[in-house]
């Protein structure tokens, strides 16, 4: 049997696709009410790479409930899967590139570049886009850590899981 998944009406772990998919939407808006949280009540300003993180945490959650609202059937089960997949593997390229950064050697971190609505002003998207994946030593500064990762290392961690 396959566990990836499941025909219209099986349950696992007691729940349905549908609910699964609702709970994968749901994770996704805890992550982001903690991203806004850490920056509206800890004061922790996010850097280019932490916003493209919480584009990837916002489409991955509207994927997620996009699966749940539609509730296909066992293709469009595996067609959903293979979407979510995707957009966790992207998102989670994005904090794996951060989570690098962080662990560069300090004589090895990008200078800090501009801020990223100057760029968006001032340079065409590809190449804002290519600026912010490269990163800056803003996006190298660890300004939080809980069990020894930082805010990107969790992500990450989320990313691979509910990629899974």
């Amino acid at each position: 049997m396959n566990e990836l998944v499941l025909p219209a009406g099986t349950r696992w772990l007691g729940l349905s696709r549908r609910k699964i998919n609702a709970l994968g939407a749901l994770a996704c808006g805890g992550m982001m009410g903690f991203a806004l949280f850490a920056q509206h009540v800890m004061g922790l300003e996010p850097c280019p790479l932490c916003i493209l993180q919480r584009v990837g945490a916002l489409g991955l959650g509207l994927v997620f409930l996009l699966a749940a609202l539609h509730n296909a059937g066992p293709a469009g089960a595996r067609i959903w899967g293979i979407v979510i997949l995707l957009t966790a593997g992207l998102a989670g390229s994005v904090s794996a590139r951060h989570v690098w950064l962080q662990n560069l050697p300090a004589d090895e971190v990008p200078d800090c570049g501009p801020g990223l609505s100057y760029m968006m002003d001032t340079m065409p998207f590809l190449d804002v886009l290519d600026t912010v994946l490269t990163g800056s030593g803003s996006c190298a500064e660890v300004q939080w850590n809980f069990l020894g990762l930082s805010m990107p290392g969790w992500t990450l961690v989320w990313y691979l899981g509910l990629g899974l």
